[in-house]
């Protein structure tokens, strides 16, 4: 009997030791997914959010209609656009997603190959998965991949002359050629061209191209698309404040203000006390001395315009309007800052402060005008003017909407040659080059990573591949064509003329990118597929649910038992 009892003592803590009777740890409400399972799940949300926008890659792509949810329609080819509008549940789709955002506001272009890129190296993770290879080891072939592509990518750039105004037109049109606009690439790269020259600043080395703020597009439906320019100065959808103003006047004296011209009222309630009616008027009296004090102090500065960011009262109105000083109000502050930087004014904080300094004297005209119902204001002509309005001008909101994404990728594009003036061949060729290059390095790697390098050299034939998909040619024969031109390193300009699907030398047929976009490509997707490839468990349905409000009790119950006492 002791023996037995013994036995099973040790039974029971073996039983312990292994795990015995299951342990809940986690709420058995949460969806849980691990080891091979998660993977491979992520590895299809990847694939699914590459196969939705792999046909807009290229000069053939398609377009995408998406309704986003206040009802408006977004027609566009732009990879970030169609994934913001996308709602996606599954949490590695939404990092993908996550990816083209990144990608556009670093470069501004390649937002589609960035996700058919990463998408592409999680796919070919997949058979490597069922060899029993370990993601991490996966990961590490890739990276390892990544390293050598910036080595090559770094190596095979050409350096180019900022000054060759050809040779940029060729490139930008490379970036536009893509996109809806590719019929009126001429206008557009010069817009974007003359639109990031005026904003760029080259200050002894340090050089700054800030398209976001100074450089605004001004959308007006009608017109033509041939009528878009770059205006040497600001527009801005305001009218004068009196109609007696001045709505023309050339080289004006402009000056900006951010201070209300109207008298100051407290910030919190405020409540006066008059015992008698005198005071009242003294009380209004002083009022206007103030803001009479104020506007002697601007008509003493002499400006032909003021422009200021907050209200202006009527009393104040009457004072300039009889000084002959037009004035704009309740100007944007983002406005406001690209005035001051096309005309060489500052911006004052206070009346009494003003200097002839402060005065913008760079303008060469300002005019109001109506273009359909709206009355705009130009403020143009101006000297140097380191900001500018693009004005566009279509057939419908959705046309302009689109316009205005491909012209900001066209922009940034121009803003990341001037700050790194390198470039690759496009079309697929580089990465056809990058691919030879990897295939061929992976005989030499270690023996446990080859299989990951050569996958990664593999996956970037994909773009070459989808340019082919999309102006329907024959894929495998086209393909084939150009792995064998690239093979042991020869031609590497040779790639696809995305219009006819045949084999191009880039050199010829002008298609340039900036090394930097090819770069930011290659780095993200790589190092997203390896974080999500390193992903073991999705627990989804963690956040606590929300208690619902205990019901208000019965009125109408008591409302009768109250009757009932009556």
């Amino acid at each position: 009997q002791r023996f037995r009892r013994r036995g099973r003592k040790s039974q029971q803590a073996a039983m312990s030791r292994m795990g015995g009777p299951q342990v809940h740890v986690m709420n058995q409400k949460v969806e849980r997914e691990t080891g091979r399972k998660a993977q491979l799940s992520n590895i299809q949300a990847g694939k699914a959010v590459a196969e939705i926008i792999r046909t807009t890659l290229g000069p053939r792509s398609m377009l995408k209609m998406l309704l986003d949810p206040m009802g408006g329609i977004v027609m566009t080819n732009d990879g970030n656009s169609i994934l913001r509008e996308v709602d996606v549940a599954h949490p590695a789709a939404k990092s993908m997603i996550e990816l083209s955002r990144a990608q556009e506001e670093e470069v501004g272009d390649g937002t589609t190959s960035v996700i058919v890129l990463a998408g592409e190296f999680l796919a070919q993770a997949e058979p490597l998965l069922s060899r029993q290879i370990h993601p991490t080891v996966i990961c590490n072939g890739y990276l390892k991949a990544l390293d050598d592509c910036v080595k090559t990518l770094n190596e095979a750039a050409v350096p180019l002359d900022l000054n060759d105004r050809d040779l940029m037109v060729k490139l930008i049109e490379s970036c536009t050629g893509t996109k809806f606009i590719a019929r009126f690439s001429k206008v557009m790269v010069d817009l974007a061209l003359e639109a990031v020259n005026t904003v760029a600043i080259d200050d002894g080395g340090r050089k700054e191209v800030d398209i976001k703020r100074y450089a605004k597009v001004e959308k007006i439906p009608g017109g033509d698309i041939e009528d878009c320019r770059v205006l040497k100065g600001v527009m801005m959808d305001k009218d004068v404040i009196h109609a007696k103003m001045r709505r023309r006047i050339e080289k004006p004296r402009i000056l900006l203000l951010d201070c209300t011209l109207e008298y100051k009222k407290g910030e919190s309630q405020t409540s006066i006390e008059l015992t008698d009616e005198k005071a009242w008027e003294l009380l209004l009296e002083q009022e206007e001395i103030a803001i009479k004090e104020m506007c002697n102090d601007i008509i003493a500065a002499k400006p032909d315009l003021v422009i200021t960011e907050k209200g202006v009262s009527d009393l104040a109105q009457h004072y300039l309007q009889k000084a002959n000083i037009s004035v704009l109000r309740r100007v944007r502050k983002t406005d406001n800052n690209r005035v001051a930087r096309a005309t060489g004014a500052t911006i004052v904080h206070r009346t009494s402060e003003i200097q002839e300094k402060d005065i913008g004297k760079g303008c060469g005209l300002f005019e109001v005008q109506k273009i359909g119902d709206t009355y705009f204001t130009w403020i143009v002509d101006c000297d140097a003017p380191k900001a500018c309005s693009i004005v566009l001008r279509g057939a419908s909101k959705d046309v302009l909407n689109e316009i205005e994404r491909n012209l900001g990728d066209a922009m940034n594009c121009v803003r990341t040659i001037i700050m790194d003036p390198r470039l690759v061949p496009g079309g697929g060729a580089i990465e056809m080059t990058l691919a030879q290059k990897l295939i061929e390095q992976s005989k030499l790697q270690e023996p446990v990573i080859a299989g990951a390098y050569k996958a990664a050299g593999t996956s970037l034939e994909v773009i070459s591949r989808t340019l082919l998909e999309n102006c329907g040619a024959d894929i495998i024969r086209v393909q084939t064509q150009l792995r064998a031109k690239h093979a042991g390193g020869a031609n590497p300009t040779w790639g696809i003329d995305g219009e006819k699907g045949v084999l191009a030398d880039m050199t010829e047929i002008g298609v340039w990118e900036p090394v930097v976009v090819k770069l930011q490509t290659i780095k993200t997707a790589v190092e997203s597929a390896s974080m999500l490839l390193r992903i073991d468990e999705i627990v989804s349905g963690t956040h606590k649910r929300e208690k619902k409000k205990a019901a208000p009790p019965p009125q109408q119950g008591e409302g009768e038992g109250g009757d009932g006492g009556d």
